[in-house]
């Protein structure tokens, strides 16, 4: 029988919380209430009031990702999808491994990725890089009957009409261990793990959505520099130094060229294999190493200008290290920083959020305006006074914002609205938030 001390009895189906017959000892707070105080009151200001604009999607539920696919509104923009598709289709089909199996397999878990939230928003921007690799990786399998004429003297000839001389050659005539040391570190490391370390410091101290608008820059130049190097096939320096001016055909070998010393020093094959069966032996110009540099340089630039002359010393030493190695001609490099500075200057004016100079972390944005500002129109606070408004619903499969480009500027969203543009690094409540902002 329940002592009636512990039950309140108001009504025979309702019972009051029992209660202990003793209580716990409580420990004194050794902080003084006021300092408790003042310290409550300054992480609740460090707060922002708009930060799920930093934040990051969670969710696992693919219903999210179809949700915002319905209320997207679809313009031209979004074709740059399409050509995705066409080139990885075209991709795939040329290639001779892996199997049909492997590759259908590898489709659905892409297609899986996209579907849900927490991985979409890293794979839907990595999506240019994805398709930049399978496009580069299956050029091999590209039949010879469909490919042009490789040039052998065109590059050699520009070399010396631009600069009097040949300065691969000349840069590479006095070889040293220390001095394939320092090629080595920016051409076959850096290379490959600086994108990625790039995109990390500019997640964390720049603005949100800038580093899907990196990722999708970076894919699609390194793309059309492919393309290039397909339709306009040309010769290295080191075929140049193996065998001098003879027609060259699609049946030779790639060569390590300077990265053979690099094997050599470190006792192992590391590049020799590789370089020699390439998939694009004739693809010296553009220089995507230089391309890639200078893409990087002037998106850490555009972040940190404090930085500039460290991340332009770094693309000049990638320039020097690839003419040491004989990879590349100068006229090559100059190709790949064009060919950057264009990806770069049409990102700035149309898609990448613009810097706030007294914000150190992404977390500390409170709004994020698109593209360039206009010259000669006035401006107070968030807006631009002689504008025309435009609050369109949008979501991240756009690339600067869904329905296209408009005059204006970007401010916090309302949570029922959703994007997919910012979408990568931050979600439908964080970067992707940024495509209700309008562009200016």
């Amino acid at each position: 029988m329940p002592d009636p001390h512990f039950y309140s009895s108001t009504s025979p189906n309702t019972f009051a919380k029992a209660k202990l017959p003793f209580s716990w000892p409580s420990i004194p707070n050794p902080i003084p209430r006021r300092y408790r105080r003042r310290l409550r009151s300054k992480f609740r200001s460090a707060q922002s009031p708009a930060s799920s604009i930093a934040s990051v999607e969670t969710s696992i539920n693919p219903a999210d990702t179809l949700r915002a696919l319905r209320s997207h509104r679809w313009s031209y923009h979004d074709g740059h999808y399409l050509i995705l598709i066409l080139l990885l289709i075209f991709a795939l089909s040329i290639s001779q491994a892996p199997g049909p199996m492997m590759k259908t397999g590898a489709a659905s878990l892409l297609m899986l990725a996209l579907l849900v939230p927490v991985t979409r928003q890293f794979f839907l921007p990595f999506l240019p890089v994805l398709t930049w690799l399978v496009f580069f990786f299956n050029a091999r399998f590209i039949p010879v009957e469909y490919r042009p004429h490789i040039w052998v003297k065109v590059l050699p000839a520009l070399e010396n009409i631009f600069y009097g001389a040949n300065l691969s050659n000349i840069l590479s005539a006095h070889q040293h261990v220390v001095l394939d040391v320092l090629a080595w570190l920016p051409y076959g490391l850096l290379h490959f793990g600086g994108p990625v370390v790039w995109a990390s410091v500019m997640f964390i101290f720049g603005p949100p959505g800038i580093v899907p608008v990196f990722a999708r820059t970076f894919g699609y130049m390194n793309i059309s520099g492919v393309l290039i190097q397909l339709i306009f096939p040309c010769s290295p320096p080191w075929y140049e130094n193996m065998y001098g001016l003879a027609p060259a055909n699609y049946a030779m070998q790639g060569s390590p060229a300077g990265l053979a010393r690099i094997d050599q020093l470190l006792g192992f094959d590391m590049y020799t294999s590789n370089f020699t069966a390439s998939p694009l032996v004739f693809g010296a110009f553009p220089s995507l190493h230089s391309g890639n540099a200078v893409l990087e340089a002037l998106f850490m630039s555009y972040c940190f200008p404090k930085l500039r002359p460290l991340v332009v010393g770094y693309a000049m030493w990638m320039w020097w290290a690839t003419m040491y190695l004989s990879h590349h001609y100068a006229v090559d490099l100059v190709g790949g920083g064009f060919l950057a500075a264009i990806a770069f200057y049409i990102a700035k004016t149309k898609f990448l959020p613009r810097i706030q100079m007294d914000k150190a972390f992404r977390w500390e944005y409170d709004y994020v305006e698109i593209g360039e500002a206009p010259s000669g129109g006035y401006e107070y606070g968030l807006t631009t006074l002689d504008a025309d408004f435009r609050h369109d619903s949008s979501d991240e499969w756009t690339i600067g914002s869904s329905s296209s480009i408009s005059s204006g500027s970007r401010s916090p969203v309302e949570e029922s609205n959703s994007s997919w543009e910012g979408d990568t690094l931050a979600s439908q409540a964080s970067d992707s938030e940024l495509s209700e902002v309008i562009i200016r």
